[in-house]
């Protein structure tokens, strides 16, 4: 479950690229978090997951769709982010019917300021890769849970139960 953090990180205010669905067609925003969050009266769930349309990453991206409402009536809005491209995020939006706008990262600044890029060991194999990590800031912009190397089966439970009253 994401924990209380003494960890600072204020959201960024560069322009990320955020796709969602809307009434059949895709909408790409170019806004800044630091500009979303000031233009709405919720906290952020930021969820980052390494690739679209795989088996861990499709399980947590459904659950957060499944969950929506709950997050939404505690005060929270849900993005998800990857390194994967519009077309590939639209895709995935579309194969799975999500609900959820994700960020295309396809450059890692997002990733890099976040710092979930770290070192992997696939079978022997050391490679850089996104660690699957959640950053849940307040309705202000202050991050107030955080947690990394998450697992995705089940997360959202376990994080629903952490931020309710």
């Amino acid at each position: 479950m994401a924990k209380p953090t003494a960890e600072v990180i204020v959201l960024p205010d560069f322009p990320v690229t955020i796709v969602r669905e809307l009434d059949g067609h895709f909408i790409h925003d170019d806004i800044s978090l630091t500009e979303l969050i000031e233009h709405t009266d919720k906290g952020l769930i930021l969820y980052f997951y390494p690739k679209d349309d795989t088996p861990g990453c499709t399980t947590q991206a459904t659950e957060f769709t499944n969950n929506i409402n709950a997050f939404d009536t505690l005060g929270y809005d849900i993005i998800g982010v990857s390194r994967d491209s519009v077309d590939s995020h639209e895709k995935f939006i579309d194969k799975y019917d999500l609900q959820i706008p994700l960020i295309s990262d396809s450059d890692e600044k997002l990733c890099q300021y976040f710092d979930v890029i770290k070192e992997k060991n696939m079978y022997g194999k050391i490679s850089l890769g996104l660690v699957r990590s959640v950053f849940v800031f307040d309705k202000e912009g202050t991050l107030t849970h955080a947690q990394r190397n998450l697992r995705a089966a089940g997360y959202t439970d376990r994080l629903l139960d952490t931020l309710a009253p």
